[in-house]
């Protein structure tokens, strides 16, 4: 009786084994992943998992909100990482019988606290530290850098319709852009918005009248590219003559996805920003 007790013991009191097969289901986790080294953990990803260059050549599993079931069973995960979501991944996935880890990352606090998270699941918590601590060094360089400087007003647009100031989206408060824009230096002309990213007008940025605008297009749906040519783009914004930041040259073409992913790139998110704003490199 005592060795089935003692027995017993050891088998609760042993740590699980670290995961060996991740699935991952957001480019921003992907990026948390291969920044601790797990690459070769690494069983699945999104079709919009393209950083680092390793992470495209891993089997596809859907998109974020169009996740394939089918073909994340067939990876045989022992781990399915998840961002918050609309369509209740998680709790879906968990009813497959996988074990499914819901991991936020919506605010800059979030991020820092996914790597330490990540790299629990993973076994991997030292290096997860050592991450995170860089990460929060990063960016504090990136505020100290700021605070000499006048602080500007400014638009972010994350999307719009190809071509045309229609069907604008921009960067509202809670969000881990807004944090971006206001640790570099600027305002964000939308921040008393009550939605994260807000629907945007033409008559909406005429009376803001920013002093910097940041479009990033389309970008984000056509695999990380601009589709304005930067000529379409000048045109474009040349004919709201009227908008300060258009008289002062300082509406900004975001290219790079650093700034849209909520992962170990934000740092370099911040200093992307800092240039964009204010219009030299931050040291």
């Amino acid at each position: 009786m005592r060795k089935l007790t003692l027995a017993l013991l050891l088998c609760v009191a042993a740590p699980a084994a670290p995961p060996q097969r991740i699935v991952s289901t957001a480019p921003s986790l992907t990026e948390v992943l291969f920044a601790l080294g797990l690459g070769p953990r690494v069983a699945g990803v999104t079709e919009f998992c393209r950083y680092p260059a390793e992470a495209a050549r891993k089997p596809k599993i859907g998109t974020f909100l169009e996740p394939d079931f089918e073909r994340i069973l067939a990876q045989r995960p022992d781990l399915v990482l998840v961002v918050r979501n609309p369509v209740r991944l998680a709790e879906r996935l968990s009813q497959l019988g996988l074990r499914a880890v819901e991991i936020p990352q919506d605010t800059v606090a979030e991020i820092l606290a996914s790597v330490r998270q990540i790299g629990r699941l993973a076994g991997v918590e030292k290096r997860a530290h050592d991450l995170a601590a860089s990460i929060e060094r990063d960016l504090e360089s990136v505020r100290r850098r700021a605070l000499g400087l006048p602080r500007k007003r400014v638009l972010f647009l994350v999307g719009r319709s190809p071509g045309t100031l229609q069907g604008m989206v921009g960067v509202g408060p809670g969000t881990f852009i807004d944090e971006l824009i206001r640790l570099a230096g600027g305002e964000n002309v939308l921040a008393g918005s009550p939605m994260a990213y807000p629907r945007v007008s033409v008559e909406q940025i005429l009376t803001a009248d920013p002093d910097v605008i940041l479009d990033m297009g389309d970008f984000a749906h056509h695999e990380g590219k601009p589709m304005d040519s930067p000529e379409q783009f000048r045109a474009l914004w040349e004919s709201y003559g009227t908008l300060r930041a258009v008289r002062n040259r300082q509406v900004r073409q975001v290219a790079g996805e650093a700034l849209i992913r909520p992962g170990p790139r934000v740092a370099e998110g911040a200093r992307l920003c800092f240039e964009l704003i204010h219009g030299e490199r931050a040291r």
